[in-house]
């Protein structure tokens, strides 16, 4: 086997068997414990691991087998470590053959890709779980993007997927230590190999139970007739736009953002990056007392606008208090508190949610039609980040057709327009842009601005409650 055969199944082409019959021979005669590549007994983290190798043992062992020079066995140990049949035990996201002393180990015959052991989604959802529930949440963050939208999709049976998750882990406790890291750096391996990162190169392509031979004329069934004309009847179904609406459409949009973007408009007072003055934020800060004109304005554009400024939706607030429907952006808020928020604090968000919005006779209960209702108080019986997307669109779509409008129109918009300050431009000579240079300071740890919104939702929160006179006196005298 010469690198140019590797080369040309490994690289130019789609992976094909006999290419894997290759490298599956070869790495048979690298596990020969005569003629093989030596391994020995390896700590890795306290924990002592068997049959470990380094990227330069290999790499020598397959210079001198195969008669080759170093760069041609280097490209040859990483196509082996791409395919998976030799994974890493430290740096599991690259996977390449090192040649220092970095720690490898075969991988057991049981995830090669020729078994063809088709990687499933809801394998890959247990695993996942599995690995959730050892890390205690702490995922790499591809692999949260991916559980997050695993239970999103696999809603109907994630009760089957965590079940088999606990029981996989329940076995693996079991195991010695040694014989559960290598385990688990097999299972890492694979899925590695199968499900890479974001922006990484994956040498099965598609998987190799999908790869086709490129020469070969492809069979088509009836099945992909099928599907080529239902694809075709919903194009044709779909409804389109004509150009000039969708050219009008992005004119305007052009026009209404045109002076709110820093590169087509200058940043007023001053740009903070280039005069080292940070007056700019400090009249834009989250929660700042008196907004900008061109804030208030933007805040006119659309709802979605309004929503995402903080401060908008404070005054947005204050409005819906005078109409008497706070609860409507209140379960907007919740909903969205629980979508981003932890996995381990969903069963408590959703039954406070259950009691303040849902419930018959709730304290603040919302208006939405039955459907929407029976489907989440239903799904509220298993809760994930989404179940109250169905329910949040509709009170999203309610607020956005009346309300809004009614509050651009309202004395609440208006006198916040009044308030509303323009900053004049300010004009810095050489001599002072070098002392704000010199006078530069940090700007506001973003932390600090997080301690002190949690701060004023828990003071909200305890003006709101009832007020428990005891616990207060009796906090009075601890702290004394």
């Amino acid at each position: 086997m010469t690198i140019r055969t590797l080369r040309d199944h490994g690289q130019h082409y789609r992976p094909r068997m006999a290419c894997l019959n290759k490298a599956e021979a070869l790495v048979v005669e690298m596990q020969d414990q005569k003629n093989g590549v030596k391994a020995s007994e390896q700590k890795l983290n306290v924990t002592t691991i068997p049959h470990v190798m380094s990227g330069q043992d290999i790499l020598a062992w397959i210079a001198n087998h195969m008669k080759v020079d170093t760069q041609e066995a280097q490209v040859i140990g990483t196509m082996l470590v791409a395919y998976g049949y030799i994974y890493p035990l430290q740096d599991h996201k690259k996977l390449v053959l090192k040649p220092d002393g970095s720690l490898y180990r075969f991988q057991t015959p049981y995830f090669w890709p020729k078994q063809k052991w088709k990687p499933e989604d809801t394998d890959y959802a247990i695993y996942l779980a599995k690995r959730n529930i050892r890390k205690k949440g702490a995922l790499d963050v591809y692999e949260q993007e991916e559980y997050n939208k695993l239970h999103k999709w696999m809603n109907h049976k994630w009760d089957f997927i965590v079940m088999q998750a606990k029981e996989q882990y329940k076995a693996g406790k079991e195991r010695k230590k040694a014989d559960r890291v290598v385990l688990d750096c097999q299972e890492r391996a694979y899925w590695i190999v199968n499900r890479p990162p974001p922006r990484t190169h994956s040498a099965l392509d598609y998987g190799i139970d999908r790869l086709i031979d490129p020469n070969a004329d492809e069979k088509k069934t009836l099945d992909y007739y099928r599907r080529i004309i239902i694809f075709t009847q919903q194009a044709i179904m779909r409804s389109r736009v004509k150009s000039s609406v969708s050219l009008g459409a992005i004119v305007k949009y052009v026009t209404t953002f045109k002076n709110h973007d820093p590169f087509l408009a200058p940043c007023l007072p001053s740009n903070p990056w280039q005069t080292d003055d940070d007056t700019y934020w400090e009249l834009n800060m989250r929660n700042v007392e008196v907004p900008t004109k061109m804030r208030v304005e933007r805040w006119s554009f659309s709802f979605f606008e309004l929503l995402s400024d903080p401060r908008g939706r404070a005054d947005f607030k204050v409005f819906l208090k005078k109409e008497f429907s706070g609860e409507n952006l209140a379960f907007w808020e919740a909903a969205e508190e629980m979508k981003w928020g932890t996995a381990a604090s969903m069963s408590e968000k959703a039954e406070n949610i259950f009691k303040t919005f849902l419930a018959p006779g709730a304290p603040r209960w919302i208006n939405i039609d039955g459907r929407t209702m029976g489907l989440t108080v239903k799904g509220l019986e298993h809760p994930h980040r989404y179940v109250l997307d169905a329910a949040q669109t509709h009170i999203f779509m309610l607020m956005k057709k009346d309300t809004f409008y009614r509050y651009l129109k309202s004395p609440v918009y208006k006198d916040i327009q009044k308030k509303a300050i323009s900053p004049a431009p300010h004009n810095f000579s050489d001599a002072q842009l070098e002392q704000n240079a010199k006078n530069r300071k940090p700007g506001i740890d973003p932390i600090i601005i997080w301690q002190q919104e949690e701060e004023e939702k828990a003071k909200a929160a305890a003006a709101a409650g009832p007020i428990d006179i005891k616990k207060l006196m009796q906090n009075k005298l601890d702290r004394k």
